[in-house]
Parts: structure tokens; C-alpha cells; sequence
């Protein structure tokens, strides 16, 4: 298996990509610390996967609730190995005045400091381990190529795509890797936010028409791409803003 016996946590783990994502890594072998504000949702997909992983409920924004991850993860399996930020939020698909700040601040929150915090917490632990690690952010392809009425959110990934290659740059002597996935629209619980309008047919055809493939990306892709970047075959990437995205930003 591809992440055999490796130690990740996954944030905003309990629905869309991060469920994906912890499903995947641990059907690759990996043990998961599933971390997300929805305990319920992350107790569910902890014990669909069983004995190697964890459920943790945590908002990625308060930095004491991102501690207790990592401490999770040493303490039900003895380290850490990968981190996916994964934990994201937006706000409503509108002109840019009429975005409230308490929107504002909470996109920011959710989708940059908590990239801050993780880093606060995770980095001392993998550094006193000696073995390296991963860190892959789910970014977007806002943060690449915007599309209107998401600017603030647009403006959120832009800043998690500059760290992810800040960091990189930064922590790769220690064989730290640090990489980031831009995956396009998909059809999770934030969709109608990212359009601005109701999910129908009608309106998934405007964003699918900008999408080479046809088609929105899933959490199945997503995961493919970080079991990659998380296993030992891409040792020598990072820095990387990886879309998955159908052609999108071609």
C-alpha cells in the first residue's frame, strides 16, 4: 500500500474532499486523524474506516483546538507524517460591497490562519521526529485563475498558494515538503455558495462550460492527488500548486 503505516491528519475531514481524502489515505494503509467542527460527521467517518483512525472535533481557527489535533495524532499513533489542510470555507458568490466583514473575517480565518495555526502546531512535532514530512493544502483555482463574485474567497487562496511555496522554500533542507492542490468547482456542501444561485442543471452548465473535461471535480479526484504528493514516489515535489481541474486554468 502506497501510505503504508504513515500518519496524517486531515481537516475539514467529516463531508466533500476531506472525507475523501481521509477514506483514501487509509485504504492506502495510512492511520488518519479525521479533524473537523462537525463531530458527529467526524465520529461517522472515523468508524467507517475502524481501528486506524481517530475522530477529533475541532474549529481549525481557535489555535488551542488545532494543538489537540496534533497531540491526537502523537498520542493514538505515536506521530505524524502528513498534514492536509483541508478545512475551508467562502462566502455568497456576489459583488464585491456586499460581503460583510464578519463574512470577510471568517473566510479568512477558515481558509488562511487556520494554514498558520497548523503550521504553529505541526511543524515542532515533525521537526523533533527527524523523518521530514508533507503538508498539502487544498487550495482552489480562484487562487489561479479568479472568477467573479468570489473575491475575498479568491483572495484567501491566492494567499494559501504564496505560503505554500513560501514554506517550501523555507523548509525544504529539512526534507519538509510542501505542496498545494487546486481543485475546480465541486459538487460539495458549498456549491450553491460558490454560484451564487440554485443548484440546477441550467446553472451547472455555466460552470461545467468553463471546464474543458465537462465536468466538476470530485473528492475521489482530490484524494488521488494527495495520496500522491503524500507518498514516498514524489519525495522530490515541492512547491507545487497542482490543479485538478479538468483543463480549467490551461
Amino acid at each position: 500500500m502506497r501510505l503504508q503505516d504513515r500518519i496524517a491528519i486531515v481537516t475539514g475531514a467529516a463531508g466533500g474532499f476531506g472525507a475523501g481524502i481521509a477514506r483514501r489515505f487509509a485504504a492506502e494503509g495510512a492511520r488518519v486523524v479525521v479533524a473537523d467542527m462537525n463531530a458527529d460527521g467526524a465520529k461517522r467517518i472515523a468508524a467507517e474506516i475502524g481501528k486506524t483512525a481517530v475522530a477529533v472535533t475541532a474549529d481549525v481557527t481557535r489555535a488551542a483546538d488545532v494543538r489537540a489535533i496534533v497531540a491526537e495524532a502523537e498520542r493514538a499513533f505515536g506521530g505524524l507524517d502528513i498534514v492536509v489542510n483541508n478545512a475551508g470555507t467562502t462566502h455568497r458568490n456576489g459583488p464585491v460591497l456586499e460581503v460583510d466583514e464578519a463574512a470577510f473575517d471568517r473566510v479568512y480565518a477558515v481558509n488562511v490562519k487556520s494554514i498558520y495555526l497548523m503550521t504553529q502546531a505541526a511543524l515542532p512535532l515533525l521537526r523533533r521526529q527527524g523523518r521530514g514530512g508533507s503538508f498539502i493544502n487544498i487550495s482552489s483555482t480562484a487562487g489561479i485563475r479568479p472568477r467573479p463574485g468570489l473575491v475575498w474567497y479568491n483572495g484567501t487562496k491566492g494567499a494559501v498558494n504564496t505560503i505554500t511555496q513560501s514554506m517550501a522554500i523555507e523548509l525544504g533542507p529539512e526534507n519538509i515538503r510542501v505542496n498545494a492542490i487546486c481543485p475546480v468547482i465541486g459538487a460539495t456542501g458549498l456549491l450553491e455558495q460558490f454560484m451564487g444561485m440554485p443548484d440546477t442543471p441550467q446553472n451547472r452548465q455555466k460552470f461545467l462550460a468553463t471546464i474543458p473535461l465537462g465536468r466538476m471535480s470530485t473528492p475521489e479526484d482530490i484524494a488521488n492527488a494527495c495520496v500522491w504528493l503524500a507518498e514516498e514516489p514524489s519525495s522530490f515535489i515541492t512547491g507545487t500548486l497542482l490543479p485538478v481541474d479538468g483543463g480549467r486554468t490551461a
